[in-house]
């Protein structure tokens, strides 16, 4: 089964990925990463030298090439947004779970982060605006609604409850 996890910049994806893939015995993968080696270029570079268009474009593109792989994917935050990529991913049975994070958890998570073209460019003001207007896409583009309050190990567990239900 293919899971994706979906969620604002900073709810913990890769970190609490990692350790689902484990619980499950499964792959796990980055999307972003999977972008950045593919085009290879970092994510600044791409946004800056091809634009945040094309960066959806081939994160859509990635996304529906998991579909039917046995692996935990962490989607870049706006990877679910596109309801192609969301229509895809649920037409191919995958899991797309919510990593519901409050917005000053996710903030203090990036807030200093270079590497998010997004987070440089924009204030608190405008991402917690961000945040707000993604989170209902990601509650309508999502099979599972996850509260990520706990630990990185406690998230991971209810990813694996979850899916076992």
């Amino acid at each position: 089964m293919t899971v994706f996890l979906c969620g604002f910049m900073g709810c913990g994806k890769s970190t609490i990925g990692k350790l689902a893939a484990k619980k499950l015995g499964c792959g796990f993968c980055d999307t972003d990463d999977l972008i950045v080696r593919t085009l290879e270029m970092t994510i600044p570079e791409i946004f800056e030298k091809k634009g945040e268009p094309f960066f959806r474009q081939t994160e859509a593109e990635i996304v529906k090439s998991l579909c039917g792989k046995t692996t935990v994917a962490a989607c870049g935050g706006g990877a679910m947004l596109n309801p192609d990529t969301a229509r895809a991913a649920k037409d191919a049975g995958a899991a797309v779970i919510f990593l519901d994070v409050p917005f000053e958890t996710c903030y203090e998570r990036i807030k200093d982060d270079t590497n998010r073209p997004i987070v440089v460019k924009s204030t608190k003001e405008e991402l917690e605006a961000l945040y707000n207007s993604r989170r209902s896409v990601y509650l309508e583009h999502s099979t599972i609604r996850l509260d990520c309050d706990g630990s990185p190990v406690e998230n991971a567990e209810r990813i694996a409850d979850a899916l076992r239900k």
